[in-house]
């Protein structure tokens, strides 16, 4: 994993929520509560959140896996889960949060019943791995989901270059003093493959006995779903 992405992460982590809310108007929650819903995660499952950052996602598997579930948050950057165990608190909510290397994961094989990373896997070196670690993680016919930007087109993805060219950068600099991580950020997500680019990169693991993709407000973001193959 980059040492160069993990000190940026840490550098804007004290503000990483609320800039987050500011920039997405606090439609990224919606994206989540969306995601823990077609995953169909319910009393009594076993979540993994990978790169949880300050566990947003990780809080909402619990709500729906319950007291009886269990839910555990990872990132490879410890500074970036420094607020989650308040705010899983101050919800009531028990989760465990610790640190772990999504292309690597120290878990053993069907451990989970599904398992997820939200906004993470274009900044692991190796994305297919860490589709791969995913996928051993879970039971067979267990789910691994995705939430990833996209890259609209027409005239909403003109408005969503512009937004993400000067607008995030701007905003991102104001409120975490590190413009360059906002910068960083933005190109990573332009870069990535995406809807249908990214479906093939998980046919491609022959992890999973079906995948698709989920397109979220204008393909600004996508969840993938990928349902795990039983073992051989």
């Amino acid at each position: 994993m980059s040492e160069q992405v993990r000190t940026m992460f840490a550098s804007i982590a004290p503000r990483y929520d609320i800039t987050n809310t500011i920039l997405s108007l606090g439609i990224h929650h919606l994206w989540r509560k969306k995601a823990v819903r077609v995953s169909k995660a319910s009393k009594g499952m076993r979540v993994l959140d990978c790169a949880t950052g300050t566990g947003d996602l990780a809080l909402e598997f619990k709500k729906a896996v319950g007291n009886e579930g269990y839910v555990l948050g990872t990132d490879f950057c410890a500074e970036m889960m420094d607020t989650a165990p308040a705010k899983a608190s101050k919800q009531q909510l028990t989760v465990q949060f610790e640190v772990a290397d999504a292309t690597a994961l120290p878990y053993e094989d069907n451990s989970f019943d599904v398992a997820s990373i939200s906004f993470g896997i274009r900044n692991v070196d190796d994305p297919v791995q860490c589709l791969n670690e995913l996928a051993r993680v879970v039971k067979p016919n267990g789910v691994v989901v995705v939430i990833e930007f996209g890259q609209p087109i027409g005239f909403f993805g003109k408005l969503y270059e512009f937004h993400s060219r000067y607008i995030i950068p701007f905003i991102g600099g104001i409120f975490t003093g590190n413009r360059q991580a906002y910068e960083y950020l933005p190109k990573t997500a332009a870069a990535f493959p995406a809807g249908e680019n990214f479906v093939q990169m998980m046919k491609n693991t022959q992890r999973f006995q079906s995948q698709k993709a989920i397109p979220l407000t204008g393909s600004i973001a996508y969840i993938y779903l990928g349902i795990v193959k039983p073992s051989i």
